[in-house]
């Protein structure tokens, strides 16, 4: 019986697996391909840069020295070249902790910025399809600058020349200068290109089977008879409550049950998660605005992970332990309180 059933399975899932996922990773790959090559030229022709010549119209109303728009500067580049210039000027007695905190928080959007030419455009956009993709980095771009605008905002309102000391200003270097030939510049963008190829591709492509299976669960009824018999009775019983479970949280906030799994691998990995996600887009399950709603929200439960991964190695080796742990919590709670509302915007109706 088992084994009949197997059998009767097989052919929709291949049919499901050469007739969807395999264009549709083909699709994804050429795209990702091209847009990661154009991203990685982009960076290494200093057009990356361009963005952050905004930078001196922020620093001033915040009563910041113009100096520190070159470290907002360095950070659209290079985040660990930026936020090691504004330690300089910190050890240096240029800027006090809370004109650092004021200009880290500034930091914001153009720390940002860099992700789009380096992540989001070339990846992101890609598997998630054009119009969340673009809603989702809109959203994101929206969230950053409105922290950046809080910081200038604060600058404006709370610091003073007792808080910047421009007669100590250093001599920085700035690491934003280009090296290298063009034809050198093309071969690392093609060998960075392909390292990303390396790893985001096989993940693609299982993640992508394995959800495209899930999805069409209910349109492969061999398939469910299948995992009927070899669970005997136990499904009856599991199912049901792990639905009413789910149903209890999406119904909160109003996103479909499957959002809770789309979170989860989301909070693990941001790739994997949108990976997740595509199909659940393609097929109706989530609309565009619950889509990039599940996306914040899984950005929200991800913070306890890249705190721990990420945020703390980095931000502590930059600052030390106590000025990091202060960086990291204006961080944190700017970002949870800006994705909250974004989230809130999006799912009213």
């Amino acid at each position: 019986m088992q084994s009949h059933v197997a059998l009767q399975s097989v052919g929709p899932v291949v049919d499901l697996l050469w007739g969807t996922v395999l264009p549709r990773v083909g699709t994804i790959a050429v795209t990702l391909a091209l847009g990661v090559f154009l991203a990685d030229l982009a960076v290494a022709f200093g057009i990356v840069e361009y963005i952050a010549t905004l930078s001196k119209y922020l620093t001033e109303p915040a009563n910041l020295p113009r100096e520190v728009g070159t470290a907002i500067l360095a950070t659209t580049a290079s985040p660990t070249a930026g936020y090691g210039m504004l330690a300089e000027f910190r050890e240096s007695g240029v800027l006090d902790d809370r004109a650092t905190l004021v200009a880290v928080t500034i930091n914001t959007f153009f720390g940002f910025a860099q992700h789009i030419f380096t992540f989001y455009a070339p990846v992101l956009i890609p598997i998630l399809g054009l119009r969340v993709g673009l809603l989702y980095v809109g959203a994101r771009a929206a969230i950053s600058l409105a922290i950046t605008l809080v910081g200038i905002l604060a600058g404006a309102l709370l610091l003073s020349n007792r808080n910047v000391d421009r007669s100590r200003m250093p001599e920085v270097a700035d690491p934003t200068e280009e090296h290298g030939t063009a034809r050198e510049k093309l071969r690392d963008a093609a060998a960075s290109t392909a390292e990303k190829l390396r790893d985001i591709l096989p993940r693609l492509l299982v993640i992508y089977a394995i959800v495209a299976v899930l999805v069409a669960w209910r349109e492969i009824p061999a398939l469910v008879t299948l995992v009927a018999v070899l669970s005997e009775s136990s499904a009856g019983g599991i199912v049901p409550s792990l639905s009413e479970s789910v149903g209890t949280f999406t119904s909160a906030v109003g996103l479909p049950s499957a959002a809770v799994g789309v979170v989860a691998v989301y909070t693990i990995d941001t790739t994997n998660g949108s990976i997740v996600l595509a199909p659940f887009v393609e097929n109706g399950t989530f609309t565009p605005r619950q889509a990039v709603a599940t996306m914040l929200v899984g950005g929200i439960v991800s913070f306890a992970v890249s705190t721990f991964k990420r945020s703390i190695p980095f931000q502590y080796g930059i600052w030390g332990a106590e000025f990091g742990s202060k960086v990291i919590a204006v961080n944190t709670t700017l970002k949870i309180v800006f994705i909250a509302l974004a989230v809130v915007l999006l799912l009213v109706p």
